[in-house]
């Protein structure tokens, strides 16, 4: 099980279409990935979970995953976070 803490930069935070585009990218990866705020964690694939942490610009996060692609699951959606969810 591997850890990384991202802190979320762009301005709408990970509500809506960002937040799409988060669980899009996570369902590329066969490792279970999993986000948490605080004291609450969800699963990273389910977009109700996503919305409902109510991520907003500057939070940071920690984003959790286990599995046989845990460290480009990582890699891959911090690298999505910084780009601003530019890329979908």
């Amino acid at each position: 099980m591997k850890t990384r803490e991202v802190v979320i930069t762009n301005a709408s935070g990970l509500h809506a279409r960002p937040a799409t585009f988060f669980i899009q990218k996570a369902n590329t990866y066969k490792s279970t990935i999993w986000v948490e705020k605080e004291d609450r964690k969800v699963n990273a694939k389910s977009l109700l979970g996503v919305l409902s942490l109510g991520i907003a610009k500057g939070m940071t996060i920690t984003l959790i995953a286990e599995g046989p692609d845990e460290n480009e699951a990582l890699a891959g959606l911090a690298a999505l976070i910084d780009s601003g969810f530019v890329e979908a």
